[in-house]
């Protein structure tokens, strides 16, 4: 809002007759949200997908005041929805915006004249006033008022009226009321500065990834190819998986190259870490050779795509000593005084078989020419069928490069999804999804009980950060092998896959975690005989696996609307410490569905729960029908409290459809 423009003059007195102008607005507004640091990031909204509006709205006196929030796309074209009184001068509303793409929304309020008038003069006939002069000052707001189309025929028959003895009943009826609220006058009409946002396609926030090296997928002893990789699509799409994610395909550097489990000597045959990327073979935009070749690659891609997944790639600014890049550029890396090349690490880790990229030069001056190859590399991999990147540690690289850096991919892909991987710092995290990350890794992998995953939830959809970070619970990676999957045995798998699929829109996994994998390095949360150093061959049908639980939250997940906004999440009563009991409620269809998960991989519990009537505006004995949504069966709840039993070796969960008297509310 802008300041009040009167000034008084040092040691004098403003004459009498002097003009001045005020350009402070008379109406506030305020507290407006979804805003991300008063706007200087834009908050995300997904295509098609409404989005509430809110803000603080209120004027001096009594006046009834009206407002509405207008969405501008990045075409410029607009589209409004009127905002309605909460409570506490509290405003809120929903609109949509199209996409993918930037836009903006503003709120507009002002001293609604006529609404003002209908609310007083409704008071002095109620009292048996006379409302004569009312009657004309009613006929005066209609003077110079314009309409189109139905409303000017509306307008036109309210003015006839006007002159008649039927003008009081006229002026005070519904459809008056319905027609002034949107054709009336607007005074005091004041406007907010725009908002920025982000508008993503759906799978930004509702997405399930399955990650897998393509070097693993060939037959046992032998190296994978892009082909074998196909051959695996069936396998990936039966599970219920939407995005299939790669580890680096690039070539693999031979100076330093690590051996297995990380140790410093490869062997003969070793395949090498993919992170330490760059060979004689190529860089960023090469393939291994072992996998194939660049037309295998766009083979591959297309071949996902008619199955209905995407392919993800994993952007990893690491290079290996042998990279081309190396000599061809040598001002893009880090230096040691002594003019040894500075090799990656994390004190006191240290990564020998990767080299450091130089972001900032001696001056503090970006280097350009660095940044710009990098950009090539995005784009050149989004020309091959790739928008969506997992990208690797971004938080040790600068804000405004990664800042820079999307922004300029989305100017040709707006749809390009870029994931950070970065288990960091909070405000870091944060940070990052500011600046233009559509997901995030978490620190769902550590949160176990249900007081760290209630409040962990309840941050991320009730705080500031649901407005521009969006979380990926990925249950496990090939870096992180969660103390709890070493220890639950079978049952804390399958409780942490419905956990992950059913609290956030979007999750993923990691190759192996279907088959309970979990035997770490003594004392470290990695896993022994790490695939990111040799090749693994799996048996896809080894007993003992969960590959059903994995379907049924994928299905699920797909044919249920509630599913699709992770901020719809609501805790409900379970009383068993051991036990998360949420239900997802989408208002707009109605659909709703009630889980219950032990979270005690070792023991069982009988407990009692409260069905959340009151979401559905239902008194506490009131019923609803109830779809088991693992076996099928349908019956009725009677009143709040009910009690289950959960068993770890049997079922670990319970997942339940909701339908309220009459049907979705």
């Amino acid at each position: 809002m802008k300041d009040l423009k009167t000034r008084a003059r040092s040691g004098k007195t403003r004459p009498a007759t002097e003009t001045f102008e005020i350009d402070a607005p008379r109406l506030a507004i305020e507290s407006i949200r979804p805003s991300v640091d008063m706007g200087r990031f834009a908050a995300k909204v997904v295509a098609g997908r409404p989005v509430e509006i809110s803000a603080d709205i209120f004027s001096d006196g009594h006046e009834v005041l009206g407002a509405e929030v207008v969405a501008t796309k990045g075409d410029g074209t607009t589209r409004s929805s009127a905002l309605t009184h909460d409570v506490n001068d509290r405003w809120t509303g929903r609109i949509a915006f199209d996409g993918p793409g930037p836009a903006s929304y503003t709120i507009r309020a002002w001293r609604d004249l006529w609404a003002t008038w209908a609310r007083d003069t409704a008071k002095k006939v109620a009292a048996g006033q006379s409302v004569a002069v009312e009657l004309k000052e009613a006929r005066s707001l209609l003077t110079g008022l314009r309409a189109r189309g139905d409303d000017a025929d509306a307008l036109k028959a309210l003015r006839a009226s006007a002159k008649t003895e039927a003008a009081q009943t006229a002026f005070l009826s519904s459809e008056t009321a319905r027609l002034m609220s949107r054709i009336g006058p607007r005074a005091h009409l004041t406007e907010s500065a725009p908002q920025p946002v982000w508008v993503d396609r759906e799978r930004a926030a509702f997405s399930a990834w399955y990650e897998l090296f393509p070097r693993s997928m060939g037959p046992a002893g032998k190296h994978g190819t892009f082909v074998d990789v196909e051959r695996h699509l069936d396998y990936v799409t039966d599970l219920g998986f939407d995005v299939l994610y790669f580890p680096p395909i690039h070539p693999i550097g031979r100076t330093n190259r690590k051996g297995k489990n990380n140790t410093l000597t490869a062997a003969e045959g070793d395949v090498g870490s993919p992170y330490a990327i760059g060979s004689e073979e190529g860089g960023h935009m090469a393939v291994h050779p072992d996998l194939g070749t660049l037309d295998d690659f766009d083979h591959l891609v297309g071949a996902a795509s008619k199955k209905g997944l995407e392919i993800a790639l994993d952007i990893a600014l690491n290079a290996s000593p042998d990279h081309p890049w190396l000599t061809e550029h040598p001002k893009w890396f880090e230096w040691r005084p002594d003019g040894s090349i500075k090799y990656a690490e994390n004190p006191p880790k240290k990564y020998e078989d990767i080299v450091n990229f130089r972001y900032y030069l001696d001056d503090g001056a970006p280097n350009e020419p660095f940044w710009r190859a990098v950009l090539d590399m995005f784009l050149f991999w989004a020309d091959h069928g790739v928008t969506i990147f997992r990208v690797d540690n971004p938080h040790t690289k600068p804000f405004p490069f990664w800042e820079w850096l999307i922004g300029e991919v989305r100017r040709t892909h707006p749809g390009a999804i870029f994931l950070a991987e970065a288990f960091t710092r909070p405000k870091v995290m944060k940070r990052l999804a500011k600046i233009g990350y559509n997901q995030s890794y978490s620190y769902f992998t550590w949160r176990n009980t249900k007081a760290e995953l209630t409040d962990y939830l309840t941050e991320l959809t009730t705080e500031e950060c649901r407005d521009h970070m969006r979380v990926n619970f990925f249950v496990n990676t090939p870096d992180i092998n969660p103390v709890l999957l070493q220890t639950s045995g079978r049952p804390g798998f399958r409780t942490r896959a419905i956990l992950a699929g059913s609290l956030a829109g979007n999750w993923g996994l990691y190759s192996g975690f279907e088959f309970c994998e979990g035997t770490p390095m003594p004392g470290k949360e990695e896993y022994l005989d790490s695939e990111k150093y040799e090749l693994k061959h799996r048996d896809l049908d080894a007993p003992g696996h969960i590959k059903g639980d994995v379907r049924l939250i994928n299905r699920i997940r797909r044919d249920h609307p509630a599913m699709r906004d992770h901020l719809n999440l609501r805790f409900v009563p379970a009383y068993d410490d051991r036990v998360l009991a949420y239900l997802r409620h989408d208002a707009e269809s109605g659909d709703a569905v009630l889980f219950h998960v032990l979270l005690d991989p070792h023991g069982g519990a009988e407990f009692e729960f409260e069905v959340p009537l009151w979401e559905f505006g239902l008194p506490n004995e009131a019923s609803v029908e109830v779809q088991d949504l693992i076996h099928g069966n349908s019956f009725t709840w009677h009143g709040m409290r009910h009690r289950l039993t959960l068993d770890p070796e049997t079922r670990p969960y319970a997942i339940w459809k909701l339908t309220p008297p009459g049907g979705p509310r």
